[in-house]
């Protein structure tokens, strides 16, 4: 959430980098400023009724105490008028409510270093790096592959659950075990504390990493007690922060976690959902940072060489886009995502998004520091898949698949699977 102050100060400039987003509410700009200028009069006028009566209480106790019981009474007969008058000031906190209420529909400030864009298709491609395959015979896609080894079984996860709900079985277990081990190793190697957090958040956790009120259809709702499974660790990690001003010898907070994570996906459907390419329960390592907000263009530098070499160390032809306004998430600052190449889809599939969202989480959440000079400042928060499974495990699958019918696992893989093939 954008801080109130900065609006108002810098109106234009919000409106010109909205406008980079294609944001098409720019008039709440306006709409904030104004209900802001209408509330900090009220809220002079309060401060004066409250002053004055503040300075006659006090004037009260020693009109009582020299025996000026008619002076006494005659300026609280001015205290209750001047009470009386501070009710009517209660506007203020509906002015504050309908601020919030805007606050809440404007997206996150796009750096300067996001390109202008409105589809997937403006995103600017970084670097690439891999080998892409070339098979002297017929590549078959992943969910080919798994049926016929028995690895997943998309058919019984629809019979338990629904669509989007697999099972995985046998070899195909035990490589989503050794990878998910993998990425944490590889993350915990690299100074990020591994936690377990829970699979369900209340919905002061799901708005501070503003999954609300945003994207409520998206997520599975838990309505008796109003719980909301996590769509990603994202948000359980970010919130153990919440409320807290973290001393400068934490920082920088560096957490990962492994989690399911639980998205609706509504309106989803056709070719580019099938398979393992997207559902509704899925596995993904995360990683997150906090930071001072000096530091956090050097952390997300840092955390998309770390993604990079975690899929350099996968053997997979990838490559990472920086995204467009149009195409970012609404809570970002400045998002690169990464995709690795589908050999049999002959697609790039999305594995990782890697962002900065500078101080908007954490003035949602109120997660501060104290500076050098001992003030109160918002931190910033970054996270990144570290990897999601899914279409990493499609990729793997695909670009490793030999003509005799086997498959080959990367050799990072191998002490966590304990085989080098399938």
């Amino acid at each position: 959430m954008l801080l109130v102050n900065f609006i108002r100060q810098q109106a234009d400039y919000v409106k010109e980098r909205l406008s980079v987003r294609h944001f098409k509410q720019l008039q709440l700009v306006d709409e904030l400023i104004s209900l802001d200028e209408s509330r900090r009069k009220w809220q002079v006028e309060r401060d004066e009724l409250q002053s004055k009566v503040n300075a006659a209480s006090k004037e009260i106790g020693s009109l009582m105490r020299t025996g000026d019981t008619a002076g006494a009474e005659k300026l609280k007969a001015e205290v209750a008028a001047w009470k009386q008058q501070m009710e009517a000031t209660a506007e203020i906190d509906v002015i504050e409510k309908q601020m919030h209420d805007i606050l809440v529909q404007i997206p996150n400030l796009p750096s300067p270093l996001v390109p202008a864009g409105k589809t997937p298709e403006d995103n600017v491609v970084v670097r690439e790096g891999g080998v892409v395959p070339a098979f002297g015979f017929t590549a078959k896609p992943h969910w080919d592959l798994v049926a016929q080894r028995g690895l997943i079984d998309f058919e019984l996860g629809n019979k338990l659950t629904g669509s989007g709900f697999p099972v995985y079985r046998g070899k195909g277990a035990r490589l989503q075990r050794a990878m998910i081990q993998y990425f944490l190793d590889y993350n915990t190697a690299a100074g990020y504390l591994e936690v377990q957090p829970p699979l369900m958040v209340n919905e002061a956790s799901a708005y501070g990493t503003g999954q609300l009120p945003d994207k409520e259809g998206q997520m599975y709702h838990a309505t008796v007690d109003n719980f909301y499974l996590i769509p990603t660790s994202e948000v359980p990690l970010t919130n153990i922060y919440r409320d807290e001003i973290v001393k400068e010898t934490e920082l920088p907070v560096r957490m990962t976690a492994y989690t399911p994570c639980f998205r609706r996906e509504a309106g989803s459907y056709g070719k580019d959902v099938r398979g393992l390419n997207r559902l509704h329960q899925f596995d993904k390592v995360e990683i997150v940072q906090l930071v001072q907000p000096e530091k956090s263009y050097e952390a997300l530098d840092e955390m998309v060489a770390h993604v990079e070499r975690l899929i350099q160390s996968l053997e997979l032809p990838y490559r990472i886009l920086r995204l467009c306004g149009g195409d970012m998430g609404f809570t970002s600052a400045l998002t690169y995502d990464f995709e690795v190449f589908s050999a049999a889809q002959e697609k790039w599939l999305e594995v990782s998004s890697v962002s900065n969202f500078e101080s908007y989480q954490t003035n949602r959440m109120k997660i501060r520091h104290k500076d050098a000079h001992g003030k109160t400042q918002l931190l910033h928060s970054l996270n990144g898949s570290s990897l999601a499974l899914p279409r990493i495990l499609a990729a793997l699958l695909e670009n490793n698949q030999t003509e005799k019918g086997g498959i080959r696992i990367p050799a990072a893989l191998h002490p966590s699977l304990g085989a080098d093939s399938i």
